[in-house]
């Protein structure tokens, strides 16, 4: 086929492709809409050695995935319920949050989901106090050169997570368009073998139409 016959089938079928984006975009922005939004409250918290020395710093790079394991615990789970006097038990609370560092920066990343972001904000800043202190009480028992303070480098900041409502209805325009693009092209291939204009004939003959016959 030439460029010339899918911009003519364009033009003939175009209408089902935008058609069938639209609806499929209207779809998913409805089903989006009815989904129940979930929130992501954020706390960073930055990890500092007491000294700055390559040793130190060292240490301090592994002690970071031994705090992810200590703050990731049915335990801490356990102890923010109690705080917060949540109806949840903790493997249902953990399954709502992730935590994770970065060796480069010293910073632990609390995150936590629910449908609250409110409540999102609570859990995560009480999470986050709760490794605080567990460094407190630590470093009691330390030297003050062994030491490992842990602060808040900002407050818990919650963010819509889902639905993602625009993308959702983008990526259903695009799918609904790509799918109308199939049943076009599988429509002129069903039709393929029927001649409606002097075009397709002197395309499929490759004979030249010197006059036709109007209907009655």
């Amino acid at each position: 086929m030439e460029l010339a016959d899918y911009l003519s089938i364009v033009r003939r079928r175009g209408w089902l492709i935008i058609l069938l984006a639209f609806l499929t975009a209207v779809a998913a922005f409805g089903f989006s809409k009815l989904q129940t939004p979930v929130y992501q409250s954020n706390l960073r918290m930055l990890v500092q050695p007491a000294r700055t020395d390559f040793g130190q710093a060292q240490a301090a790079k592994q002690l970071l995935r031994g705090y992810v394991q200590w703050i990731r615990s049915s335990y801490r789970a356990a102890k923010v319920i109690d705080e917060l006097q949540l109806d949840m038990t903790p493997d249902q609370l953990l399954a709502d949050v992730e935590v994770a560092s970065d060796d480069s920066s010293f910073v632990v990343q609390l995150s936590v989901e629910n449908t609250d972001p409110n409540l999102a904000n609570d859990i995560a800043r009480t999470w986050g106090n709760t490794f605080i202190q567990w460094r407190i009480d630590e470093n009691a028992t330390q030297r003050n050169e062994d030491r490992v303070d842990v602060e808040f480098i900002d407050d818990p900041q919650a963010g819509l997570e889902s639905p993602k409502t625009r993308i959702n209805a983008a990526a259903g325009a695009v799918f609904g368009a790509l799918l109308g693009t199939i049943i076009v092209f599988v429509l002129e291939w069903i039709e393929s073998g029927v001649m409606r204009r002097s075009e397709d004939i002197e395309r499929y003959l490759e004979i030249p139409v010197i006059g036709s016959i109007p209907g009655q």
